[in-house]
């Protein structure tokens, strides 16, 4: 589709009777829930999407797999592909389906198939491949990098702590994190839909181990910075409480700028509604809070502030893909529309 083409779009309500394949070129990088929770959302406006997901993950069943079989962590990948999916509802039991017992007990369905392709096919990159293609994906799904790395941070009392599961669960405030080892390859097909991109997206999801990770891996930032995408920025709408305890709006927006560029973020994308005082309840006793949008700190940036009711409830509080999803495809044409003036 052209550009003057998406200049004269009709309002919101047709936009998503167009041809999927005429949407916009849109890049998220992330991974866990909040990236597949996005997608969810911007599947109904485009199929041109590209998923770069970190491959950080230690706990639970990929945590397991990696180290039994020495593949990549394959659930956060999992995730998304089943968000993507064009037979959402059937496959998301399917591939979500978790063992509660014997030998595969804590084990997704998913991710056992996936190292399974990934033995039959001789590669991880391969299952990935294969997987979405039976689950008819609208888009694609990629690893920030194919080779196995490990999580490790720096705390404010001076101490390291190492592996994603650890540093996810640590009290101490979080300086830095870095990758070990530091200098691990791109994908290159990741680089080619960041180069080619309309809009990329950071987030949403944990900050230190799914969304900074993915900056971390060479070549990422330096692509993000020359792409002529629209950059945003997804702030969490509740803090966690390892990683982000007490962090404000801007604290999240100076994590991310600290571990790349200072100009890689042009829009930031932060929730605006209250949440139900019951539900704010058992999150306090959980040490979670909503994050506080310190709007003078951004707005004194060159960061644009947008902000809106973007939570879901239901029983906890996430984003909601289609409010979250329309938002940034707003930004979006407003974007494009400017750059014409």
């Amino acid at each position: 589709m052209s550009l003057m083409q998406r200049l004269f779009l009709p309002k919101r309500e047709k936009m998503q009777r167009l041809p999927l394949e005429r949407g916009p070129q849109i890049v998220v990088l992330g991974g866990g829930t909040g990236l597949s929770v996005l997608l969810r959302g911007l599947k109904r406006y485009t199929s041109n999407i590209t998923a770069i997901v970190s491959v950080a993950d230690d706990g639970g069943s990929s945590g397991r797999l990696r180290g039994e079989y020495g593949i990549l962590p394959p659930g956060d990948l999992r995730n998304c592909m089943v968000a993507l999916s064009s037979t959402e509802n059937v496959m998301e039991k399917v591939f979500n389906y978790r063992f509660n017992k014997g030998e595969l007990a804590g084990h997704n369905l998913g991710n056992i198939l996936i190292t399974a392709l990934a033995d039959i096919t001789g590669s991880f990159e391969n299952a990935i491949r294969e997987v979405s293609s039976v689950l008819a994906i609208q888009g694609k799904v990629l690893p920030s990098t194919l080779e196995n790395i490990v999580l490790e941070a720096d705390l404010e009392d001076g101490s390291k702590v190492r592996g994603e599961t650890n540093i996810s669960q640590t009290r101490q405030r979080i300086l830095r994190v870095r990758m070990i080892p530091e200098n691990p390859r791109p994908l290159n097909e990741a680089i080619q839909a960041i180069r080619e991109a309309e809009a990329i997206v950071l987030g949403p999801g944990s900050l230190f181990t799914s969304v900074i990770p993915n900056l971390l891996v060479p070549g990422i930032v330096e692509a993000i910075h020359q792409s002529a995408a629209l950059k945003i920025y997804v702030c969490n709408i509740m803090t966690q409480p390892g990683e982000t305890r007490g962090y404000s709006a801007n604290d999240h927006l100076q994590a991310i700028l600290g571990h790349s560029l200072p100009d890689l973020v042009q829009i930031m994308l932060v929730n605006d509604s209250l949440i139900p005082a019951d539900q704010m309840e058992k999150y306090l006793r959980e040490g979670t809070e909503m994050v506080y949008v310190d709007k003078d700190k951004i707005l004194g940036s060159s960061v644009e502030l947008i902000s809106g009711e973007l939570y879901q409830d239901r029983g906890y509080i996430r984003h909601d893909p289609d409010k979250l999803s329309r938002m940034i495809i707003e930004c979006l044409y407003t974007n494009l529309k400017d750059r014409l003036r």
